[in-house]
């Protein structure tokens, strides 16, 4: 993680760190110092709407907050982090769905960078196992959805008309 964040520090890149658990985050701060010479700010579920605000707009503005650590649950909501070029999820959460959505902090309007998101995922581990098993539901859940939404859209306008024509 430090090579990664060495390289998007070299290149003026701003980067979400996720995690699910706030002692990770809690641990994950004093590595970042060592390895990286900096302390990132940690939003986190405890920390107060006004500070949550602040640490928004430093990481938004400011280039000296090249690095926001978030916990899932609190960065997951609600915010806007477009200056953000690079997106980590530490540990994954076992809902793709909130993974995702902490992900689309980065992609929100205005956004104007390419995105980057990497996942962590510790080798042969139950983690692993779960990772496995959400990426073959999704693949799943795609062959079917994809298929019955997007067949509409493939239909000429004469099938289409044929489709709703009442009689």
């Amino acid at each position: 993680m430090l090579d990664l964040l060495g390289q998007a520090l070299a290149n003026n890149e701003k980067t979400l760190i996720f995690t699910q658990f706030r002692q990770m985050g809690n641990l994950l701060i004093p590595l970042l110092e060592d390895g990286l010479g900096l302390k990132p700010e940690f939003l986190h579920g405890g920390v107060s709407r006004k500070e949550r605000d602040a640490m928004v707009t430093r990481f938004q503005t400011s280039r000296a907050h090249p690095i926001l650590l978030l916990s899932l649950k609190a960065g997951g909501t609600g915010l806007n982090l477009t200056a953000a070029s690079q997106v980590i999820h530490y540990d994954l959460w076992w809902n793709p769905a909130v993974e995702a959505q902490a992900t689309d902090r980065a992609y929100r309007i205005g956004q104007q960078r390419n995105v980057q998101v990497h996942r962590f995922i510790t080798a042969n581990t139950f983690e692993e196992r779960i990772d496995a098993m959400i990426r073959s539901k999704k693949e799943l859940a795609n062959l079917t959805v994809s298929s019955g939404e997007t067949w509409i859209g493939d239909l000429s306008d004469n099938e289409l008309r044929n489709l709703f024509q009442l009689g």
